[in-house]
This record gives structure tokens, C-alpha cells and sequence, in this order.
């Protein structure tokens, strides 16, 4: 029997904790390293030029020594981050279990803005679906899942999702490898790699870097002439003018080409750890295998590609070491990364579109794998054809916590009932139904495993109600939002299977325009072909049952023991037969 998530995450937190504490011993022993070689070379310096005692080729060895000790502390460096980033990885995997996520780590706000359902559905926001489920360290992953979040698939698509969400919900290692392999703390904005990727290059060639290179190594050539005293320092001095007038004619485009690429550079480091790690897998979903495949061009493997854009990458941000900084201005260094940076960029500009979309397919679909990692006993949901259908047993909402959360069963369709009357009091569960069976059709929809015992849906979009807010500003009462909202499902019914979810209806207005009114909408939308859930605090809404085939009524109730209100959240059959808005307001000290 394979371990709980909980188990798994607490035993790979425990060994990057021990990778941390490694590498932090092996930073402290290549800091001491290089620090010696600066003595060394400080030592060897006097002892050449004062006494004449030591070759000058001998002074250079302490400096290639620590050249040489740069790119290993690099590395150093970046496993001790990644070996932090993993930590981090498995605290958050253990706030999802332990129910302490809400508020932490990405909300997509950005996603809100526009779109019909997001708010009533809490997908997006703080403590939202999207905060739930993502995992992504890219921007393109978040846009991926936001996008899969806010659209229903096609049948065919998400069976292809699940077969994939099946395989990396299984591939512990694929997941983490994608989640940790990440150049800040924070998510990267790999948006900033996608506009570097679409600008105009410099137009450098390869006669400028011959050019750099070979006025390089005669600059370093004269100075170690100079200093072993070979020729007299006024060479050195002439010869200044062509490194100086070479810098000067090539200035424009060797800025175009650094600063170019400088908001890119940690995205690079990142979309190489992805690309590497995706490279070496071995898949038998077809749909990673056509990631997999899509990230392969001209028989090079992209990681290779970006690699080498980082060496250039590094040599260019050698000129920030104050030590290293008169080396490299001597033979150089920035005029000649410049050049490969930007023959880089002329040569690989156009694939970096499509690598960044295979990414972020393969980590939205690594969201929804961690989301059905950590619920083990969620079940796959079964796409049907045909009419707008939805049959749940023990369905519960996905952002409430397993223990506490109440399950229910939901039945809608042509063989059922087409819409659903719910009567309660306040604070019964109606509201939280409804979300319920939006996101779980959201999840669904999305490829992913869903909060229930079993679920069999159609393909159809959601239109809600739950949260229509009046609008000072466009002078707009909250009935008139309503309204608003309900042309718009609607219309949207007449164009494409829907799932209605209506809260309160018509709550805004008084009792007589509102039974008319709701009777109007709901007829309209079932004889749209729609299905759907309509909560009313008004009972004369649930004779709608009495002239509407297909129309079911339900409700939740609540007792009161001790001058508390009880509620169970269970929902049952029948018109709900008394209020708790009395003794609410009784409660609270109002005298009725």
C-alpha cells in the first residue's frame, strides 16, 4: 500500500532539510577557498614585482584558480537554494493538509477582472480554488491553470488531462523536480522571458566577437608585458585607444543586447531546469508525450540551448565582483557576451514561445496531480454525452476541509429532475450547495478529481448568482445586477449547454414581482435545455414544482436546543417548513 500524502511529505521535508545543512558546509569550504586564492595571488604579486623572485606566469595561477572556484560556488549556491525552495515546497504541501493554505501563496486577483463566474465560485482570490490548486513557479503556468480554471474543456480534452493527471499524481518526482526548479522564492514572471523573446536583437556578428576577442587577449598580452617589465608602460598607454575607440563604436548595440536580456536572465535559469528535467522523463500518458515531443527541435534539446545562454550570462555578470571586474574590462568580456548573448537571441527567439507553453501545460497539469496526490480517495469524474447532466453521490465542496465538510447527493438532468428548488433558513447550506457543485464541475471540467463518491457530468459551462454586488459607480442597485447577470445565463443557454446556479433570486424586489419573475426565468432556462439550482428564502417559489416538469423541491432545515440553532447541512426532500430568522434576531437581542 502506497504512503499517505501526509507521510510523504514530512520524509522528503526531513531530507531536504539535511541537503540544506550539506550544502551550507560545502558554501563555507569554497568561500575559504577562494578567499586563499586572493591572498595567494596578493603574496605572489609583491613577491614578483618587489624581488623579482617569482614568474609572472606563477602570479596568474592563483587567479585562474579562483576563476575557476566561480562556477562551482555557483553551483554550491544554487543547490543550497534549491534545496530551500524544496523545504518550502513541503511546508506548503503540509498547510494544504493541515488546512492552514488560505491566504498564502498565489491568489490570481488577475483573473478576476471579466469573467462571469469567477467571484460567485470563489475560483480566483484569496483563499480561492486557484490558491488551493497552484503549484507553478512560472507565469505560464499560472495563465495554463487559470485558463483550464475558467473554461469548461471539451469531453475529449479532459480525458486526455486525466490520463495525464493520473500518471503525475503517481510521479512524485516529475512534480517536485517542476515545482522547486525555480530561480526566486517567489513565482518567476516568465512574462518578462516572453517579451525578450518577441523584441528586435542587436544585429552583432560574429566579426564583432572576433573583434573583442582578439583586441582582448593583446590588451591582457601588453599589461603582462608591462608588469614583468618587458616594455615600458607607454605601449600599454597607446594601445589603450583601440580597446577604447572599439567599446565606443559598438556601444549602442552592445547595451541593446545586455539590457535586453537582464529582466530575462532568472526566468532562463529556471525555463532550463524545467526543460532539462521534462527532457529526461519517461511518460506514458499521450498527452505528456506530446509535451515531451513538442519541446524537442532540430534534434537539440532546448535545456542545452539555454545552458549555453547562461555561460554568456555569467561571464557578463563577472563584471559585478569588484575583484574580478578589472580582468574581465581587460580582455573583454562584456563586448564578447554581449555578441553571444545577442547571437543567441537571433538564432532561438522564435522557439522560446513554444517551450514556455509546453511548460505551462505540464505544470498546470502538475497542479491538478498534487491536488489528486492529496486527496487519494477522489474519483475521476465520468464525462457523458448528450443533454446537460449532473449526478453526484456524497458531493462536498472542495474548499471546506474533508473532516468537517458536509456531503450530499445532487441529481440533475433529462432522466431527473431539470432544476432544483432549495428551500432553508439562513446559514442552512443553501449558498455552499451551490458552490459546491460549481466547483466540483470547475474541477471536473478542468481534468482533475473532484470532491465526491462518484460523479457523472456533461460538458457545460456554469452561470451563477452567488455574489452580485450593486454598483455605486455605474448607479446600479443590487436587483438590477441581478437582473444583469441573469440575461447574461440566460443568453449564454441559448448558446451552450448550462449549469444555472441561482441564489436568492430575485431577492431584491418584492414577493408578488418575484415569484412572477423567477417563474419566467427558470421556465426560460429549462426550456433552454439548461439545468440548474435555484435557492429562495420564498416559499411561494417552491409551488413552481406544481406547474414545472422537472422541477424538484428541496430544502435544509436547522432545530433549536438550548437557544442555539443546530444545523446538519443535509439536504432533503420537500418544502422546508419553518424559519430561524426570529430566532436569529431574538439571538442578537432584538426584541420581536
Amino acid at each position: 500500500m502506497a504512503d499517505d500524502p501526509r507521510t510523504v511529505y514530512q520524509r522528503r521535508q526531513a531530507y531536504w532539510n539535511a541537503e540544506i545543512a550539506r550544502h551550507e558546509a560545502r558554501h563555507l569550504q569554497v568561500s575559504n577557498l577562494r578567499l586563499a586564492a586572493v591572498a595567494a595571488f596578493g603574496l605572489l604579486l609583491w613577491l614578483a614585482i618587489g624581488r623579482d623572485a617569482v614568474p609572472g606566469a606563477l602570479v596568474l595561477a592563483p587567479i585562474a584558480l579562483f576563476f575557476l572556484l566561480l562556477p562551482v560556488h555557483a553551483r554550491v549556491l544554487n543547490a543550497r537554494d534549491r534545496a530551500l525552495r524544496a523545504r518550502g515546497y513541503y511546508d506548503r504541501g503540509l498547510s494544504r493538509l493541515d488546512e492552514t493554505w488560505k491566504g498564502h501563496g498565489e491568489s490570481g486577483d488577475r483573473f478576476l477582472e471579466g469573467h462571469p463566474y469567477a467571484r460567485d465560485l470563489d475560483l480566483f482570490g484569496d483563499a480561492s480554488l486557484f490558491q488551493r490548486l497552484t503549484t507553478a513557479r512560472t507565469q505560464a503556468g499560472e495563465d495554463t491553470l487559470a485558463r483550464w480554471l475558467g473554461a469548461p474543456a471539451s469531453a475529449t480534452e479532459v480525458l486526455a488531462r486525466q490520463g495525464a493527471v493520473r500518471e503525475l499524481a503517481a510521479r512524485q518526482d516529475v512534480r517536485e523536480a517542476l515545482a522547486i526548479f525555480a530561480a526566486e522564492a517567489r513565482v518567476s514572471r516568465t512574462g518578462s522571458l516572453a517579451a525578450w523573446a518577441q523584441a528586435h536583437p542587436a544585429g552583432l556578428t560574429v566579426m564583432h566577437l572576433v573583434a573583442f576577442a582578439a583586441v582582448g587577449l593583446v590588451t591582457a598580452a601588453v599589461l603582462v608585458l608591462v608588469f614583468t617589465e618587458r616594455v615600458p608602460l607607454s605601449v600599454a598607454i597607446g594601445w589603450a585607444v583601440v580597446p577604447g575607440g572599439l567599446n565606443y563604436l559598438l556601444r549602442r548595440q552592445t547595451a541593446q543586447a545586455l539590457s535586453g536580456v537582464d529582466a530575462a536572465a532568472d526566468d532562463l535559469a529556471l525555463l532550463a531546469a524545467l526543460l532539462e528535467r521534462v527532457e529526461h522523463a519517461a511518460f506514458d500518458s499521450p498527452r505528456l508525450n506530446d509535451i515531451r515531443a513538442r519541446l524537442t527541435t532540430e534534434g537539440q534539446p532546448p535545456s542545452r540551448r539555454i545552458r549555453r545562454l547562461e555561460w554568456y550570462l555569467a561571464a557578463r555578470d563577472s563584471l559585478r565582483n569588484e575583484f574580478v571586474r578589472p580582468f574581465a574590462m581587460v580582455l573583454q568580456v562584456r563586448g564578447q557576451s554581449a555578441v553571444a548573448i545577442d547571437r543567441w537571441h537571433q538564432a532561438h527567439r522564435h522557439a522560446l514561445a513554444h517551450w514556455l507553453e509546453a511548460i505551462g501545460e505540464l505544470e498546470a497539469l502538475c497542479a491538478l496531480a498534487t491536488f489528486a496526490f492529496e486527496h487519494p480517495d477522489a474519483p475521476y469524474p465520468q464525462i457523458a454525452d448528450g443533454a446537460p447532466q449532473l449526478v453526484a453521490e456524497a458531493l462536498w465542496h472542495p474548499l471546506l476541509p474533508a473532516a468537517s465538510a458536509v456531503a450530499n447527493d445532487v441529481a440533475l438532468g433529462p432522466d431527473g429532475a431539470r432544476v432544483l428548488i432549495v428551500s432553508g433558513s439562513n446559514m442552512s447550506g443553501k449558498s455552499t450547495l451551490l458552490r459546491a457543485v460549481g466547483v466540483n464541475v470547475v474541477l471536473a471540467l478542468a481534468g482533475a478529481p473532484v470532491c465526491a463518491r462518484t460523479l457523472r457530468l456533461s460538458v457545460m459551462t456554469p452561470g451563477a448568482t452567488l455574489r452580485v454586488q450593486d454598483s455605486l459607480d455605474e448607479g446600479q442597485s443590487r436587483f438590477y445586477a441581478e437582473i444583469l447577470r441573469i440575461r447574461d445565463i440566460v443568453t449564454q443557454a441559448r448558446q451552450q449547454p448550462t449549469l444555472f446556479l441561482l441564489d436568492e433570486i430575485l431577492h431584491g424586489t418584492n414577493s408578488h414581482d418575484r415569484r412572477i419573475g423567477a417563474d419566467a426565468i427558470v421556465r426560460s432556462l429549462v426550456d433552454d435545455g439548461a439545468i440548474g439550482i435555484v435557492t429562495t428564502h420564498d416559499l411561494a417559489l417552491t409551488r413552481l414544482s406544481e406547474s414545472l416538469p422537472g422541477a424538484r423541491n428541496v430544502h435544509f432545515e436547522d432545530r433549536l436546543e438550548d437557544g442555539h440553532l443546530i444545523f446538519d447541512y443535509r439536504m432533503r426532500d420537500g418544502v422546508v417548513e419553518r424559519s430561524n430568522a426570529l430566532e436569529l434576531m431574538r439571538a442578537v437581542g432584538i426584541r420581536v
